[in-house]
């Protein structure tokens, strides 16, 4: 089992680099729907870049965050409306679809969910509640009422695990500043690193981390203001250090900023954000060396895109407009820009999207 898992692994790293053939695999699209209450299941042509829906999943409350097992097994949705649950589904794996598993109860409800590195405990941040949330997940999927609640500043928007599992990060849009914690990967316990936080700037609304593959520096969106923040990672320590903020925006653009997603290419070449007042991705070069960015350009994106994810070869952005109801497919050129290929509807409000290849 070892070795078949560590030749995936090879497998997809050459693939990405072009050093090695390897079997066939499948690229699998998930969406979440808010308003239609339902997940979307696609399968992206790694050709082509076109979408082809594979199956429709009703769920039983406002679904919107969304999060992948590490071993591509699970599919954990957010319910946000109440009763406030996680559902939890299988991932079939040769088709990609989708099994109900059951819901579990949330303590509130959460802006955003991800997994430890391990996949053993699910990982939660509550906008509303002001907490955030550590949930032990079975062998089988099953979700475990929380054993760790703690109490953040206002508006807590997203918690993630390092790539080394020993930390973590989570962010206070009302508060303006991002939490450190060190993190018990055995037992999935929390606490606070020193510093326990660092502070951004006045009304900046942290909102959304992304970790280079290298995992030697973070990124961070703001909401409020729309920029990117950069920093870099003490492996040792587990702390964070200032490096330099950009402005995400189009230059001109007066209207309201309102942030939403970060993702990084796998990689580690591209950064790429979207911002749902100028309806607009903003696309950054990133320095291996220094980490830091560098602005390629700016591109349309649907209406209010909330969320959009990159698939694993980093070849594809793919966003959800949540007010359009649709999801715009663009291909990552050589240089970082980026080419709109097609449109696809998604059902209403979609607004979350994760993406997993799959041997054929």
């Amino acid at each position: 089992m070892k070795y078949i898992r560590s030749l995936r692994t090879l497998c997809a790293v050459s693939s990405c680099l072009g050093l090695l053939a390897c079997a066939p695999t499948s690229t699998y699209v998930y969406v979440s729907s808010s308003v239609s209450k339902s997940i979307l299941v696609a399968e992206l042509d790694r050709a082509r870049g076109t979408l082809t829906p594979r199956q429709t999943v009703a769920v039983d409350g406002t679904v919107m965050p969304l999060a992948i097992s590490p071993d591509k097994r699970f599919l954990f949705a957010a319910l946000r409306s109440k009763p406030y649950a996680v559902a939890a589904f299988a991932i079939d794996p040769q088709s990609g679809q989708l099994r109900h598993l059951g819901n579990f109860p949330l303590p509130e409800s959460m802006a955003s969910i991800a997994t430890d590195r391990s996949g053993r405990f699910l990982l939660a941040a509550s906008y509303g509640g002001n907490l955030l949330s550590v949930s032990r997940i079975s062998a089988s999927g099953e979700v475990a009422p929380a054993h760790q609640i703690i109490p953040t500043p206002p508006m807590a928007h997203n918690l993630q695990a390092t790539p080394d599992n020993r930390f973590a990060f989570a962010t206070s849009l009302g508060g303006d500043v991002l939490l450190q914690f060190r993190l018990d990967a055995a037992e999935g316990l929390l606490s606070p690193n020193a510093p326990a936080e660092l502070a951004l700037p006045a009304k900046s609304g942290p909102r959304h981390l992304a970790f280079h593959p290298g995992g030697r520096f973070v990124y961070l969106m703001d909401e409020l203001d729309a920029r990117v923040h950069s920093f870099s990672f003490d492996a040792a320590s587990g702390s964070l250090s200032w490096v330099a903020s950009l402005a995400s925006l189009p230059a001109g653009f007066s209207g309201k900023a309102a942030g939403a997603d970060i993702h990084i290419t796998p990689d580690g070449r591209f950064l790429y954000t979207s911002d749902r007042g100028s309806n607009t991705l903003a696309g950054f070069k990133v320095d291996a060396g220094s980490g830091a960015l560098s602005l390629i350009g700016h591109w349309p994106s649907e209406t209010q895109p909330r969320g959009f994810n990159i698939d694993p070869a980093g070849r594809y952005l793919i966003e959800a407009g949540q007010s359009s109801g649709m999801l715009g497919v663009h291909a990552i050129r050589a240089d970082g820009s980026l080419e709109k290929l097609g449109r696809y509807p998604a059902g209403q409000g979609p607004n979350w999207i994760e993406m997993i290849s799959l041997p054929r």
